[in-house]
């Protein structure tokens, strides 16, 4: 028995209602067509019986549906045991996102066991060896400081993989994932990013319904400069595969990176509806984690509250239920229910309810928790009560510790990031305005050096952005104006960027310039109904004369 989210769209919003339904979990799966999660074809030496669900797995596998795909795996060797291509599809649904953080011990072990079935096996061709061998690589240890090193060991396989079987066009689908998947978002060259699209994009052309290519392209350009290069593809993919959660859910990281608010709610209305509807609350988080981001800046804050409160309940099961046991406890799930909350609070200034978050503690991934601390402590020094931070500013500085202790390079960095940005503030709460200037502006040089992970829609707030108010509370608009610029351009059509070079062009008294960024706000922002404060401004001056007085909220 599975705990099934019915939905309705009301308004705007999603609306659930709970009913429970006994069904096999994946024998529906079996069943789908082209039309609903895209069209495959691997080549195995497997009966043929079995082609068109190994199909169908791979498919899912292709849109990250990974318990589904696994599902359709397992039924493929029930009727051909001798199937070893089916252990490595059930092998890569173990591993999962390529682009999520450390696997666990438990995930290794998992896919460990089923490779080396698939090894066991035996494969007949070369192709298939290749193939299996390769993955094995991935699953070599459990030594989370040694992933990054299997991971680019992999990317060698599947490229030789591809380059024995010039004609197999899923060997080369998969050499590129595994590019991307190395992708390092401290490269501003975007090497790996481009190399992976070189491969994808004459791919895509010859085979639009292909659900992985739609999909990796828009992995592949998941940056801010490269965004645009998505959008094709993106209106595309929820198209191929109209059925699959997480196919309805990507086309919002583009969305997402050209501004493009209303989009990204729609489709992850539709992507958090299918999630819920086969017990997938993780994905469902993700979804409702991007689409409260799209509502927050368009100051639809009616509706983002309502998804956050959905939200938060549907992360919390009925306890003993089926849900309970099935709902994971680290990725995207931890991550959205720590982030959603806090955005709720800081994208709408909301300081007093950002330091009064409740933390919720994530030993398995410990960068999460991090979140509410970073909100809290920021949250209580804008507040005007910068002793309240001491202690989640050293709870941050813990986290980065233990993510160096992993060696998880990445999220360690990003939680430094924002432990140098609360003291920050903290500093210039205090009085100590100069050095408060002085670490903030640091702090935002070294999230630019960096990007946000696929995981999250975009920082809770952007350092820069931050940099910007304070400036701008320092009477320094001309750099507050530069500062709040660089933001727009790095993310478009972002509320509180475009709130803050409004506010900042007007105390340089260039009202043609902060009238301009108003308007784009009343633009974005003209399906909402509330009273948020820059909102009502915005408005007012988007058709008044601009004053010449400016501050930070």
């Amino acid at each position: 028995m599975k705990r099934l989210m019915m939905w309705a769209v009301c308004g705007g919003l999603v609306m659930p209602t709970v009913a429970a339904a006994q069904r096999e979990p994946h024998d529906q799966h079996a069943g789908m067509t082209v039309a609903q999660i895209g069209k495959v074809e691997f080549e195995t030496s497997c009966r043929m019986a079995v082609k068109d669900d190994f199909n169908r797995g791979v498919a899912l596998l292709h849109s990250f549906w990974f318990a589904e795909s696994r599902g359709l795996f397992e039924g493929v060797l029930k009727t051909d045991p001798t199937c070893a291509m089916a252990y490595w599809g059930i092998a890569l649904t173990h591993w999962g996102n390529p682009f999520a953080g450390l696997r666990t011990p438990q995930t290794i072990a998992a896919g460990k066991a089923a490779i080396e079935k698939g090894q066991a096996t035996g494969s007949p061709t070369p192709r298939e060896k290749g193939y299996i061998d390769a993955v094995a690589g991935l699953f070599s240890s459990a030594d989370v400081t040694t992933q990054r090193a299997r991971v680019v060991a992999y990317e060698g396989a599947t490229e030789l993989v591809a380059a024995n079987n010039p004609d197999d066009t899923e060997a080369r689908i998969f050499w590129a994932l595994a590019i991307a998947q190395t992708a390092l978002p401290t490269d501003k060259t975007f090497a790996q990013n481009l190399k992976a699209a070189e491969i994808l994009e004459p791919l895509y052309k010859k085979y639009p319904n292909h659900p992985g290519l739609a999909h990796y392209i828009i992995h592949t350009y998941d940056v801010p400069l490269l965004a645009p290069k998505a959008l094709p593809a993106a209106r595309a993919y929820a198209n191929i595969a109209p059925s699959v959660p997480h196919a309805l859910h990507m086309p919002s990281h583009t969305f997402t990176r050209v501004g493009l608010w209303k989009e990204s709610v729609a489709t992850n209305i539709k992507s958090a509806a299918e999630a819920e509807k086969s017990g997938g609350i993780s994905e469902a988080l993700h979804a409702l984690d991007y689409q409260i981001y799209a509502y927050l800046q368009m100051a639809q804050d009616a509706q983002a509250k309502a998804a956050l409160d959905h939200a938060m309940n549907a992360a919390q099961p009925p306890a003993g239920s089926a849900a309970t046991a099935a709902t994971p406890t680290g990725g995207a799930n931890t991550f959205a229910t720590a982030a959603m909350p806090a955005r709720y609070a800081m994208e709408r200034q909301q300081w007093t309810d950002a330091m009064a978050l409740t933390v919720t503690p994530a030993p398995n991934t410990p960068y999460t928790e991090a979140i509410t601390h970073f909100a809290r402590a920021v949250g209580a020094a804008r507040a005007g009560q910068p002793a309240a931070a001491t202690a989640d500013i050293a709870r941050l500085a813990a986290i980065r510790d233990r993510e160096l202790e992993l060696k998880d390079a990445y999220w360690a960095e990003q939680v430094d990031i924002q432990r140098r940005v609360a003291e920050a503030w903290v500093a210039y709460a205090s009085g100590r305005k100069d050095e408060g200037i002085r670490l903030l502006a640091a702090a935002a040089d070294a999230e630019d050096l960096t990007d946000k992970s696929a995981v999250t829609p975009g920082p809770l707030a952007p350092a820069r952005e931050l940099y910007g108010f304070m400036l701008l509370d320092a009477s320094r608009g001309k750099d507050a104006l530069v500062a709040f610029e660089a933001v727009t351009r790095k993310e478009p059509n972002r509320f509180l960027a475009l709130y803050g070079a409004g506010k900042a062009a007007e105390s340089l008294k260039q009202t043609a310039r902060a009238k301009g960024y108003y308007r784009q706000i009343v633009e974005i922002c003209k399906e909402a109904a509330n009273d948020r404060p820059e909102l009502v401004y915005a408005r007012k001056m988007a058709g008044a004369k601009a004053s010449t007085t400016a501050g930070a909220r």
